[in-house]
């Protein structure tokens, strides 16, 4: 902690002696912002690595140091310099002119080759069981081929796509201002490309828009026209037909009939083949990993890792020797295109809609603030070294309800010493088609390329400031706050009142300190920020950006108090707030178990001096935090599957004590914890691979319980311990109020039918205790779910829909409690 600490004070001292102004990213106030130097020098942390313990010859082999010095380029800052002609004329034609320049291969033989391939004919002339070739002419089946192909895919039109560039150029410089990407991580993306083998990039889905967005900024970049894998859900036939145009694939509803129909396997003949076709052929290939924010359900897209099982059986049958997988991230200031309520089901855009929306941002320039976007590009990886080292990091799962149940009733009190096994993403009919072993690794892979994307986003302004009005600050609910919030009609509006006798929000002189501060424990913690800039103008712009769910009262005291609007405001800020999780989801963990330790020992509103009095044995941390782990989704957690739980708590433990909430403390006697001289490694250890923790850290747990912790004294310590505990209220909160739900809920029901009952009690308490984050459909649907892994909702089919009902070991109210209990000894109030 000395050791931060003095980094810290000499960071401050040079951001003293910078006084350069530099054109930086603009707050939309009109100014130049003086230039604010990151924590721990003057660069931010290079993010995006990928995994040694996977892939240790690309993480040596696509990585120089150099490449952090590069910075960051605006893409769609599109300059003379863009082009190869000069003069007054190109400063005014030369988007047109960048458009024109821009290189499309051709791929005129790729229809015949897909035909002609040898899984596709073998289907066609029926030597494949159950192919088109039994009681259908060839010719037909060759037509069906030809349908199936077009619903597939269609040639690439170079005119269409100059076109759409140039108009897709003046349309981002319009709503966004800026597209930043690093230098240095296309750098490693071109490095991996040199190799000539194909690139495909495994991206997160934030909006609509980027799946137009990635591949125009990888375009502009020289890496080709991307094949983009679209959600055939999402776009309306008009428009699909245009995105085939541009390089769009969209999956044939045939190919997921069950494996014995002949029109589901021809159809997944001729997606296969169209897939190698485009692998040999090394066009890129674009594939969301995740649902759009507005699907109720999983986070993992069933869809992409349709995709992904493709690309990994081409690579294992031999089509190519192999693919560099390329996670992906993009972040928004906010999401463009987020309706009004974003948890109902999104209809399928069409070509007038898109138009209108267009229109709609087109008119709102100059009088809303733009927002700024950050495509983050991770460190490519051999698909091939990943399949080798992976399978040998698989170990024994058990379900959710074999591993709590029993100590959620009281008939156990030992954690299993294995991993949780939980997948909410339901196989499609091609991942079906697969091997039971290599399905599994692509849900893995799929987890773990998510997590690199998610690691390697950068927080944008936003996110941090809605983390701080919900989490910093304890809301206090009374008649005069809500009074004072309804009473502002313009979203941001300067009222001149008297001040609040109880705090209601935050006044700005605290937030700019508290914006700073957060800024720093985030990019401490090896998480990057999307912007930079004048400490005051920022702030500002961040509130201009969020004026619809904060209003800005002016006191007598002459400041600014931003207060978050209740409602639907609330949400939004906690959706906002969700961003930032990732950075501090170990410390938020490891804080809820310790709170949860506490539970039975200290009252919860007791004084900090007290609970600090408590000894807390390391296997006692160790057995809560697991508890933890097991009761959270693995959506939310994306822990990488080369990790054990075992180890994931040790690193929690860590973070606890690296950022100042734990102290060891030494009991008589006993050997110093930081006497690592005397220390020998067991016989068992030395042979242990790197990651398997299960069962030497068993085997090591009889010399870590002379270990024990206190809570830190220091005055910090009990604010940022709240603030930590508060990150995972909204979800904690939300099962606890589910678990409280049981007795009163409508069983048996369909899913979607008790999914709208707990939401409906979701918000009615949320009327009445003011904690709207509660009131999410994700954190419902979550809840319900996690309950039927633990066995408390059983499930059973119908023509309706799955059936939902009270496991007979829960329809007793005793049971239901200890459940509710058990939750809510994580909560910190």
């Amino acid at each position: 902690m000395d050791t931060m600490l003095e980094a810290r004070l000499q960071t401050q001292q040079r951001n003293t002696q910078n006084t350069q102004e530099t054109s930086l990213w603009s707050s939309g106030f009109g100014m130049k912002l003086e230039t604010v130097t990151p924590f721990l020098g003057k660069y931010r942390p290079f993010v995006g690595r990928c995994c040694q313990t996977c892939t240790p010859k690309s993480w040596e082999s696509l990585f120089h140091r150099s490449i952090m010095d590069l910075g960051f380029c605006n893409v769609i800052l599109v300059k003379e310099e863009n082009t190869r002609f000069r003069g007054w004329l190109v400063r005014r034609l030369c988007y047109f002119l960048w458009s024109l320049e821009q290189h499309i291969p051709p791929c005129r033989d790729a229809p015949q080759k897909i035909i002609e391939n040898t899984g596709v004919q073998n289907v066609i002339s029926g030597r494949v069981p159950a192919g088109a070739g039994e009681g259908q002419v060839p010719g037909l089946a060759k037509k069906e081929v030809q349908r199936i192909l077009g619903h597939l895919q269609a040639p690439l039109c170079p005119f269409l796509l100059r076109l759409f560039s140039w108009a897709l150029l003046r349309f981002l410089n319009c709503v966004f201002l800026n597209v930043q990407l690093h230098k240095g991580q296309m750098k490693m993306v071109h490095k991996a490309a040199q190799a000539g083998l194909p690139l495909v990039f495994l991206s997160t889905h934030k909006s609509l828009l980027d799946g137009i967005l990635l591949p125009f900024v990888l375009f502009s970049q020289g890496l080709g026209v991307l094949r983009v894998a679209w959600d055939p859900r999402t776009c309306s036939p008009a428009l699909r037909a245009l995105l085939k145009k541009l390089g769009g694939l969209f999956l044939p509803p045939e190919a997921n009939l069950t494996l014995d129909s002949s029109e589901g396997v021809l159809a997944r003949a001729v997606v296969h083949a169209a897939i190698e076709q485009l692998l040999v052929s090394r066009q890129p290939l674009l594939i969301f990993l995740e649902e759009l924010p507005g699907a109720q359900g999983p986070r993992l897209s069933a869809l992409g890792q349709t995709w992904l099982g493709l690309v990994v059986q081409a690579v294992q049958v031999g089509v190519v020797p192999d693919a560099m997988l390329v996670p992906v991230a993009i972040t928004y200031d906010l999401v463009p295109d987020a309706p009004c309520d974003i948890y109902h089901a999104l209809a399928p855009l069409g070509l007038w809609t898109g138009a209108l929306a267009v229109l709609r941002s087109l008119r709102s320039w100059g009088h809303s603030p733009r927002v700024c976007v950050r495509v983050h590009l991770a460190q490519p990886f051999s698909l091939q070294e990943y399949t080798i080292n992976a399978r040998s990091c698989w170990g024994s799962r058990q379900t959710l309800e074999q591993l709590l149940q029993p100590i959620v009733l009281g008939q156990c009190t030992v954690v299993p010493d294995t991993e949780k096994e939980q997948d909410w993403t339901p196989a499609t009919g091609l991942l079906l088609a697969l091997k039971e072993e290599d399905q599994l690794l692509v849900r893995r892979l799929s987890r773990h390329v998510l997590n690199a994307s998610v690691t390697s986003s950068a927080v944008m302004s936003t996110a941090i400031m809605a983390t701080l009005l919900l989490f910093k600050h304890q809301k206090v609910g009374n008649g005069n706050g809500r009074r004072l919030r309804e009473g502002c009609e313009h979203p941001v509006q300067l009222l001149h009142c008297p001040a609040p006798s109880t705090p209601q929000g935050v006044f700005l002189s605290q937030l700019l300190g508290e914006f700073s501060w957060l800024t720093e424990e985030t990019l401490l913690r090896g998480f990057d920020v999307g912007f930079s800039g004048q400490l005051r103008c920022l702030v500002q712009h961040t509130l201009s950006l969020l004026q619809a769910h904060v209003a800005l009262l002016h006191v007598q005291q002459g400041d600014l108090l931003v207060v978050p609007r209740l409602g639907p405001g609330l949400t939004h800020l906690a959706r906002l707030s969700a961003e930032l999780l990732p950075a501090f989801l170990s410390e938020a963990v490891g804080a809820c178990a310790v709170r949860g330790l506490l539970a039975g020992r200290v009252p919860p509103e007791g004084p900090w001096e007290l609970q600090g009095i408590e000894l807390l044995s390391q296997n006692e941390l160790y057995r809560q935090i697991l508890l933890l782990l097991h009761l959270l989704p693995q959506d939310l957690l994306l822990l990488q599957p080369c990790q054990s739980s075992y180890c994931y708590c040790q690193e929690v433990l860590d973070r606890l004590i690296q950022c100042g909430l734990l102290v060891a403390e030494e009991t008589p006697g006993s050997r110093p914890a930081c006497d690592t001289g005397r220390q020998r490694l067991s016989a068992k250890l030395l042979w242990r691979p790197s990651g398997d923790f299960t069962d030497s850290d068993s085997d090591d747990f009889e010399e870590a319980e002379g270990r024990y912790f206190r809570l830190s004294q220091q005055s910090r310590c009990p604010d940022f311990f709240l603030f930590l505990c508060r990150l995972l209220n909204p979800l904690l909160k939300a099962f606890a109020q589910a678990a409280t739900f049981l007795h009163q809920g409508q069983l048996p029901d369909t899913e979607l039918g008790y999914t709208k009952q707990l939401l409906q009690f979701l918000q009615a308490n949320a009327q009445e205790e003011g904690f709207f984050e509660c009131a999410d459909p994700n954190l419902a649907v979550s809840a319900i779910w996690t309950f039927r892994d633990l066995g408390v909702l059983q499930q059973t089919p119908s023509p309706a829909g799955p059936m939902l009902y009270l496991s007979p070991t829960f329809t007793s109210r005793e049971n239901q409690e200890k459940l509710e209990q058990f939750i809510r000894q994580f909560i910190c109030s």
